[in-house]
């Protein structure tokens, strides 16, 4: 199972784009909206950057931050800073500003490349920011226009660090991930050979910088010769833009989670047969395998967690109505399941997912005490016995073996291996979770809630109701009698979290329910369905006795419908418990009803009667809910219909 030995890869990424740049100058490497670079501009435009990064003082080992749009530019940024011997650190535009200022400050960096248009977004601290525009601009002088080669720079290697990316954790406070080049470079030629690519291919690239899988979405086209084209943040966001970029580029292949792939069907997307899909970050539903598989010509599930290099297994379904597995992994990369012993366990049998080799990371940025627990010493590639390499004072060394194995990492997962091989997925060991793709830890989402003055105690779980609605709750108690004004709580959080970290349903009780050993009993919890609005408001369909705007009427049937709660003209729609997957839904219901497609961006602001302004005048509402497909509708009403026992997770 784990005989996957294929040469430990030399070289770093940016190594491998520029010789792929030597083999193809006048192939078109990356496109965006009406924008492209052939192979030839993107080099040339990343040798000028990573001279001005040099000149501007980084050096081999340097953590740059990255605070861009999707673009071009951001490509030619990392691309940069790898050539000038740095390492990025992605700092993503939509990150509340003090998460932001956390990551700035953790990771010591002493330069941000940002842009004029994020400028009130950028976090305080004390750095440089460098704007893009700078770094791209024409060469003034000699000396600006230097070759990248002439700047003295130390002899770097695969040991390099490529980036430092920032998760969720378990304490409110967010951990930097630190992966070297010969971690993701095995990786890439690794996917190079199978799922495979190949010149012809065209890439659509939808991920956010700051999920690590972006991270094959735009090199392994790079070093392979074939075209990324990146969508814009509202392109990936938005079935039916995502859609239309995929079929006007004639796309072969595109990675997301299963959510996206949710949102491309529910836009009409209908494939083609040589479209290669590859899905990870979550589980695989069997539904959508099915319906995945009738829309491509390959369909791999992925998974591995951002500790070991993107994607650490691979299995190709074949058949949507067999189990999906996680599958064998990928080159110079072994997976052990183990018990609380540390012992292998039998084929069959569920143990803790243990993943070594090439891809283990070098630690945690600065937590070494994190690193000693998680990043443990591999038995099996050591049968001597040697102790555990001095982690140091920032939680690693530079020199740490980790290609030629010595270590591996624990996964906090639970799985099994099958007897032809194959590795199964069962569920977390522990309190982090998948939210439409993005690693969450409850404990973080608890600390920002029991950081309001008036909170005394939170707890957060997620529930599922229905395909594809995936919903954060949490729970909280108050100080002494004074109770938190629940959108007061909203906006603290917002002011701390990521979007997808803010919960979509906050529940005030007076006393969180406890075992009898102290500790919160999450089984006893309510279920998280509001009553009236957020905002109090009188339901749009209540008999008031005033007459009310037929396309409020409309508009807050299917809110209701779809959110599980009632839905009143001064209401919100992420405020009533909608997410990013429920507004395109929602969207897309509208639009097939009315002829009228909202813009997502306002659902975020605006307020039920100002969003249901743009709808037509005459609009029926009569029987209007029952058109759509009631597939929210009918999975909440199936969760609200169970008995006593723990809803479906």
């Amino acid at each position: 199972m784990n005989a996957t030995e294929a040469g430990v890869p030399r070289g770093r990424v940016d190594e491998l784009i520029s010789a792929q740049a030597l083999r193809t100058p006048d192939a078109i490497a990356a496109v965006c909206g009406e924008q492209s670079l052939t192979y030839l501009d993107l080099e040339r435009r990343c040798d000028r950057a990573a001279t001005r990064l040099r000149e501007s003082g980084v050096a081999r080992g340097t953590l740059v931050g990255i605070h861009l749009d999707r673009s071009l530019d951001m490509l030619v940024a990392l691309i940069a800073v790898m050539k000038a011997g740095g390492a990025y650190v992605p700092l993503d535009p939509d990150f509340p500003v003090d998460r932001l200022a956390h990551m700035v400050a953790d990771a010591g960096l002493p330069l941000v490349v940002t842009q004029s248009t994020l400028a009130h977004f950028t976090p305080p601290g004390d750095y440089r920011k460098v704007d893009i525009a700078d770094l791209l601009g024409e060469a003034v002088d000699d000396a600006a226009g230097r070759s990248i080669d002439a700047i003295a720079m130390e002899p770097a290697d695969g040991s390099d660090l490529i980036y430092v990316l920032y998760t969720s954790g378990s304490t409110g406070r967010p951990k930097g991930v630190a992966l070297e080049h010969r971690n993701v470079v095995n990786f890439l030629l690794s996917m190079q050979r199978e799922p495979c690519l190949t010149p012809q291919d065209r890439l659509i690239a939808v991920t956010t910088l700051s999920f690590d899988i972006a991270g094959l979405e735009l090199y392994l086209p790079l070093i392979t010769g074939a075209t990324v084209v990146i969508a814009g943040r509202d392109e990936a966001a938005d079935g039916n833009s995502l859609r239309s970029l995929i079929e006007a580029h004639r796309a072969t292949v595109m990675q997301a989670t299963p959510t996206t792939w949710r949102l491309l069907i529910e836009a009409g997307w209908q494939g083609t047969s040589d479209f290669k899909i590859l899905c990870g970050g979550e589980a695989f539903p069997r539904d959508l395998a099915r319906m995945l598989l009738q829309r491509c010509g390959e369909l791999w599930n992925m998974y591995g967690p951002t500790e070991t290099a993107i994607w650490s297994t691979l299995f190709r379904i074949v058949d949507g109505d067999a189990p999906i597995l996680i599958g064998r992994p990928i080159d110079n990369t072994r997976v052990y399941v183990l018990d609380r012993s540390g012992r292998p366990v039998p084929t069959g049998i569920p143990g803790e997912i243990h993943i070594a080799g090439a891809g283990v990371a070098r630690g945690y940025l600065n937590r070494p005490e994190l690193t000693a627990e998680k990043f443990v010493r591999d038995p099996f590639s050591d049968p001597g016995g040697s102790r555990p390499p001095d982690l140091g004072a920032a939680g690693f060394t530079p020199d740490d073996p980790v290609a030629s194995g010595g270590r591996m990492y624990r996964t906090g997962d639970s799985g099994r291996f099958l007897v032809d091989g194959n590795l199964e997925f069962r569920n977390r060991i522990d309190n982090q979770v998948k939210i439409r793709g993005f690693r969450v830890e409850l404990g973080d989402v608890e600390a920002a809630i029991e950081s309001h003055p008036a909170v005394k105690q939170a707890v957060a779980k997620i529930f599922e109701f229905g395909p594809g609605d995936t919903r954060l709750a949490a729970y909280f108690s108050s100080c002494a009698q004074v109770q938190t004004p629940t959108a007061e709580l909203r906006d603290h959080l917002r002011a701390l979290l990521p979007r997808y970290m803010v919960p979509q349903h906050l529940v005030a009780l007076d006393e969180l329910p406890l075992l009898p050993n102290g500790k919160i009993d999450r089984n006893a919890l309510p279920l998280p369905v509001a009553g009236p609005g957020a905002t109090g408001a009188q339901p749009a369909t209540a008999a008031t006795g005033i007459t009310i705007d037929p396309r409020v009427r409309y508009l807050a049937e299917v809110w209701s419908e779809m959110l599980g709660t009632p839905a009143g003209p001064d209401d919100n729609f992420f405020d009533l418990g909608g997410h990013s997957v429920l507004a395109v839904q929602m969207a897309t219901r509208v639009s097939r009803d009315t002829g009228v497609r909202i813009k997502l961006i306002r659902l975020g602001t605006e307020t039920l009667a100002q969003v249901a302004a743009d709808l037509p005048v005459t609009i029926e509402t009569e029987g209007s809910v029952a058109k759509g497909n009631g597939s929210i509708g009918s999975g909440l009403k199936r969760l609200l219909g169970l008995a006593a026992g723990e809803p479906k997770q």
